[in-house]
């Protein structure tokens, strides 16, 4: 199964530097999925990286959302040599670049980023226990993203040419 790729098209983080953190944690993560920050880690030289968590129903409207640049790790060694970012993955307690989406946030997920069947669904909403948003009817007490457009990202393979993966694009509709 592929990994979730996102595309953050207009978001307010990209130009706030505090709406952008560093986070890890104990689980493997793709883009596009949401934690909850529960404080700074402890570890020696690390700062201003912050402990991450899954969602919890209390926690629903104080997400992050994972958004580290897709550079894959071939062999465990080499970096940059796999054009496709749907092979990136963050590994767990791997550092993490994460965002805090803002009402009006406009993102490109593609479908492998979001959990759940989209049937008629016209939303993706954060659940509690899960890291991936999931396909949901109506806006949540949380985060929440309405579908605007499905669409598609074109994925470079490395050959001549390139592929199309389905996509959805998303506006933020509630952050609590």
């Amino acid at each position: 199964m592929a990994n979730g790729v996102i595309k953050k098209v207009a978001v307010v983080a990209q130009n706030i530097d505090a709406y952008n953190r560093s986070a890890k944690i104990n689980a493997e993560v793709q883009n596009g999925s949401c934690l909850s920050l529960s404080g700074l880690v402890t570890t020696a030289g690390e700062t201003e990286v912050w402990t991450g968590v899954t969602p919890a129903t209390a926690t629903l409207g104080e997400l992050w959302m994972v958004a580290t640049p897709e550079v894959v790790v071939t062999d465990g060694k080499y970096k940059g040599l796999d054009p496709d970012p749907r092979n990136f993955v963050n590994s767990a307690n791997d550092i993490l670049d994460v965002f805090k989406p803002q009402v009006g946030d406009i993102i490109i997920l593609t479908a492998d980023a979001v959990g759940g069947t989209k049937s008629t669904n016209t939303f993706v909403v954060a659940t509690d226990g899960e890291l991936k948003l999931q396909w949901g009817a109506s806006a949540v007490s949380g985060l929440s993203l309405k579908l605007r457009e499905e669409t598609s990202i074109s994925i470079g393979t490395g050959a001549i040419g390139s592929h199309k993966v389905t996509a959805y694009k998303f506006e933020v509709v509630a952050v609590a």
